[in-house]
C-alpha cells in the first residue's frame, strides 16, 4: 500500500505525468516512454500532512495538490473514498496518522500516576504533549494521546523500571526483611518498608521460621479504576548473629547442651 502511495504521490507532483494519467488512466506510462518533465514539489511528508491538515479541514485539496484521477487509488488505501466536502482523505487518513514512542518510569511513580511530554508534531499536533500515566500502570501498557483533536493521536508505551527493593506481582508488592535470630527465636518487631518511603513495624511472632511470608493488606499497588490497593508480602530472613563475644558463645553452648538429646540408660546397667 505505501509503495502504492509513494508511486502515486510521484504522478501527483509531476505536471505532465499526472495529465497523462488523467487523459490514459493506469496504462499512461505505457503511452510515452520518454522521461517526463521533473518538477520539484514538496516532500511526501510535508505533502500528506497538508493533504491531512488542510484539505481535510478545508473541505477541498491540500494547496497545490490536484488529485485528479487518483480519488479511486485514496479510495481503495484508505478504506473508501470521503464523502463530499470532507477532503481528498476524509477521516480514514486521519485514524492511520499515529506515532509510537516509549517512556520509563519508576515503580514510586506507577504507584501515585506521572506524566510525560510527548512529541506530536509527526501527525501534525503539538511537538509538547502531555501524557497523564494513571497510578497502578504495569509495563506495556498503552497511553494514548490526542494530537490535534481530529483522529491523529500519539501513544506511549509505559515500561516500569525494576526498583532496588521491591518486586512487582500484580497489584501485589514482595519484599525481604531481615530478622535477627533472636526476634526469631522469641519474637519481636522489624521495621517494613512501604514504596511511600514510610515504614510499618511488623511484628515477628515467637518460633518464626526462616522463609515466612507476612501479608500487609493495602500495602501494596494502587488497583487500576480506583479499586483498593493490593497487599505487601514481606519474607522473613532470619540473620544469624556473627562477631560472637565469649558470654554469647557460652549461652549458644549452653542452649545446644539443653537441646541435646540426652543418651537413654540401657536395662540393667547401674545408674
Amino acid at each position: 500500500r505505501f509503495k502504492e502511495i509513494n508511486e502515486a504521490y510521484q504522478t501527483l507532483s509531476d505536471a505532465d505525468s499526472r495529465k497523462k494519467y488523467d487523459r490514459y488512466g493506469d496504462g499512461w506510462r505505457n503511452v510515452d516512454h520518454a522521461r517526463a518533465d521533473a518538477r520539484s514539489g514538496p516532500s511526501p511528508h510535508v505533502w500528506f500532512a497538508n493533504a491531512r491538515s488542510g484539505g481535510a479541514r478545508a473541505g477541498g485539496p491540500a494547496p497545490g495538490v490536484d488529485l485528479g484521477g487518483f480519488g479511486g487509488i485514496f479510495g481503495d488505501l484508505f478504506g473508501g473514498g470521503a464523502p463530499h466536502g470532507a477532503g481528498p482523505f476524509g477521516g480514514a487518513m486521519r485514524g492511520m496518522a499515529e506515532v509510537e514512542t516509549r517512556a520509563t518510569i519508576s515503580l514510586e511513580e506507577a504507584y501515585r500516576g506521572a506524566a510525560r511530554f510527548v512529541d506530536a508534531s509527526p501527525v501534525g499536533g503539538n511537538p509538547r504533549l502531555q501524557a497523564r500515566i494513571p497510578a497502578g500502570v504495569e509495563s506495556g501498557a498503552r497511553i494514548r494521546v490526542d494530537a490535534n483533536g481530529a483522529g491523529a493521536s500519539v501513544t506511549l508505551v509505559v515500561t516500569v523500571a525494576p526498583h532496588p527493593v521491591f518486586t512487582r506481582d500484580g497489584d501485589n508488592l514482595r519484599i525481604t526483611a531481615d530478622v535477627p535470630l533472636v526476634d526469631a527465636a522469641l519474637g519481636g518487631e522489624v521495621a517494613a518498608p512501604l514504596i511511600t518511603g514510610k515504614s510499618v513495624a511488623l511484628k515477628i511472632p515467637a518460633e518464626t521460621q526462616n522463609g515466612r511470608v507476612f501479608r500487609l493488606r493495602g500495602k501494596g499497588m494502587p488497583r487500576r479504576g480506583g479499586n483498593g490497593y493490593g497487599d505487601l508480602l514481606v519474607t522473613a530472613r532470619v540473620v544469624l548473629p556473627t562477631g560472637l563475644s565469649g558470654e554469647e558463645r557460652a549461652l549458644f553452648e549452653r542452649l545446644r547442651d539443653a537441646r541435646s538429646p540426652r543418651p537413654q540408660a540401657q536395662a540393667g546397667s547401674p545408674r
